[in-house]
């Protein structure tokens, strides 16, 4: 066996050191410090896969409108819980350029990143009804979520989507809707890790039992308009970003500047909640909050409790980044684009070697090309394989983490840098000879 880029015992000693008794379940902020330390020991640059941060300048055209408010003195001042206006318009205005569904500003609420968007949406929807007490993840998906559950002490179910797409999802779906306790059904599309994105006819199915079942949707679209095999860059015009909302009224759409927009570090997202469900009272809510509609408990009590409104600056700067876009002015996909080229080059290095494309497919067509992707290796568990590729300097989350039942690693393109290619393949054919 040839000697690795990375000494074992520099690896396997600081897993220990850091009291990580089994590294498939090492969360992301752990892989990403051993990596960290064991880049500083050895000397050896890391191929750094594990954190989803973007890899891109925050877009410009909003970086310039966040500046002019805060020069102009906004920082003075408490944001609007509801929102600040231009923002709600604008908001409006995007979804219905690129998703091709009408909600009205006033449905539309700023928050601060899809993170609170979704802990403010699992109070509201798990308090709305008191026989629905449990939130469904169709996995895999983003592990954080489950932790907010976890710290709210609203009960969840999950299942693994691998061996139940197209025709298999809607009796899947049943058999926990049919049990009367599912207050909301939470996936991300495309898919964070697996970057399946769900067909118009799943996306149907979860629709209608949606309706039938009287169960709240929310979509995580974190990876807006990300699916690079379709063209969804043209504002009004199809295609446009697949949704639920076709489907049904019992939806939130979150949105965020995160990844679209690079523009992460400012925690900007709006939460698109359908007409009929932001006016919609329930019972239990109304018993609870002097009966506010739903859209007013999540933003004049959930969103108010939580953080008294979004940043009063980072609201200007989103709400010019959407105006810019639905304008024609600001090709987003343009700038982000380089994570599905990322993600090309990337696979037909670990496939040379060896290594298989965990989630391939979405039913006939081949998986796209973008910010993650997932990677197994045969005979190996996703922790050995995540523990081995440290030997070689690169670092990579276990798909476990994220709820799937496959063996395997997620994989996210947006810190690899030109000369890391050449890295890469190196370092998987030493790999590929040694095992």
């Amino acid at each position: 066996m040839k000697p690795t880029p990375i000494k074992k015992e520099i690896v396997d000693g600081l897993i220990a050191k850091l009291g990580i008794q089994d590294f498939a379940k090492a969360t992301i902020r752990e892989v990403k410090q051993v990596a960290a330390l064991a880049e500083k020991q050895s000397g050896v640059e890391f191929i750094k896969m594990e954190m989803g941060i973007p890899g891109l300048p925050a877009a410009q055209v909003g970086v310039n409108a966040q500046i002019k408010a805060l020069q102009d003195g906004i920082a003075h001042s408490y944001p609007d819980i509801q929102g600040y206006p231009e923002l709600k318009k604008q908001a409006s205005r995007f979804v219905k350029a690129f998703i091709g569904v009408d909600i009205a500003a006033e449905s539309c609420v700023p928050v601060c990143g899809s993170m609170q968007g979704t802990f403010a949406s699992f109070l509201t929807c798990s308090q709305a009804s008191k026989q629905k007490d449990t939130v469904l993840f169709i996995d895999p998906g983003f592990p954080v979520q489950k932790m907010q559950l976890q710290v709210l002490g609203v009960k969840y179910e999950t299942f693994d989507v691998y061996d139940y797409r197209g025709d298999k999802l809607r009796p899947k779906l049943e058999t926990y809707l049919s049990k009367g306790n599912i207050c909301a059904i939470v996936y991300s599309n495309p898919n964070n890790p697996s970057w399946i994105c769900l067909t118009e006819q799943e996306l149907k199915d979860i629709g209608e039992l949606a309706t039938q079942y009287d169960t709240i949707i929310m979509e995580d679209l974190a990876y807006f308009a990300m699916d690079f095999r379709e063209d969804l860059s043209v504002p009004f015009q199809p295609p446009y970003q697949p949704t639920v909302a076709r489907y049904t009224d019992n939806y939130m759409l979150l949105i965020s500047g995160s990844k679209a927009f690079s523009y992460a570090g400012e925690r900007i997202a709006v939460v698109c909640i359908s007409n009929k469900l932001f006016h919609r009272h329930f019972i239990d809510l109304s018993e609870r909050y002097e009966g506010l509609p739903f859209g007013l408990v999540f933003s004049t009590r959930m969103l108010y409790a939580l953080s008294s409104g979004t940043s009063h600056s980072a609201q200007y700067a989103l709400a010019e980044m959407f105006r810019a876009a639905c304008d024609g002015e600001y090709c987003f996909r343009d700038e982000v684009k380089v994570y599905g080229e990322r993600a090309h080059k990337l696979k037909e290095i670990f496939l040379r070697h060896g290594f298989r494309i965990v989630y391939d497919k979405d039913l006939d067509r081949p998986v796209a090309d973008g910010f993650y992707f997932t990677i197994g290796y045969p005979g190996m568990t996703s922790g050995q394989l995540a523990r081995e590729l440290m030997y070689y300097g690169v670092s990579a989350i276990c798909l476990i983490t994220t709820g799937s039942h496959q063996e395997g690693l997620r994989v996210c393109t947006s810190f690899i840098e030109d000369h890391q290619y050449d890295q890469l393949e190196e370092r998987m054919s030493l790999f590929e000879q040694n095992n």
